[in-house]
């Protein structure tokens, strides 16, 4: 899994380990920020990516230009490889 568009494109996401995670698909996130992005939504957006996993979501965000992203999981692995996903990206707070 990588980084689809933005500042990180290209790079490489973690993801916990186990079968609890289910991380959303690299077209998934292309295809719906396209469409966020021709709606000009995305630069400067607050957002929340619920269920965060390898958070590889709210990087996309980020990436790409939100201003801000909250990250939540019940999972304390889920919020570790997020951490290193952010670290990984330069995207950290």
């Amino acid at each position: 899994m990588r980084v689809v568009a933005g500042s990180a494109r290209g790079r490489r996401l973690q993801t916990p380990p186990g079968l609890d995670v289910r991380p959303t698909t690299d077209r998934v996130r292309e295809a719906t920020f396209n469409a966020l992005g021709s709606l000009d939504v995305v630069e400067g957006a607050t957002v929340l990516d619920l269920f965060a996993g390898s958070g590889a979501l709210g990087i996309e965000a980020l990436s790409r230009g939100a201003e801000h992203v909250t990250f939540v999981d019940n999972s304390s692995r889920a919020l570790a490889a997020v951490r290193d996903n952010l670290a990984t990206c330069d995207l950290e707070p």
